[in-house]
């Protein structure tokens, strides 16, 4: 979360578009936490925005989600936020009863 009265991040605001997305159950930060944008005080895991506006977001899915579907519709919301290339990486399904990420991060 940023601090109050200030603007947040595109990456911040990427990762909320990607979190909403039906099938998404979270980011997903690497193994050791290397995908990840790095803010002051704080970082968004599971998304990088480089200079240009190209993004790379690393998700994980629910199990039985159409992974061609939803990575299409991952796409297309954060296509919508930033002017780049959009790669979406497809980390992980998460297992049936598996918790939901909560937007907490890693």
């Amino acid at each position: 979360m940023e601090p109050a009265g200030t603007e947040p991040d595109p990456a911040e605001v990427v990762a909320a578009a990607v979190r909403a997305v039906p099938g998404v159950t979270g980011l997903y930060a690497g193994l050791f936490g290397e995908v990840a944008t790095h803010l002051a005080g704080r970082r968004v895991p599971g998304v990088r925005i480089d200079d240009r506006g190209n993004a790379e977001v690393h998700v994980v899915l629910q199990w039985a989600t159409p992974v061609p579907a939803t990575a299409y519709a991952v796409r297309r919301a954060v296509a919508r936020l930033v002017p780049g290339e959009v790669h979406v990486v497809v980390d992980d399904i998460a297992g049936p009863g598996e918790p939901m990420d909560t937007g907490g991060g890693t």
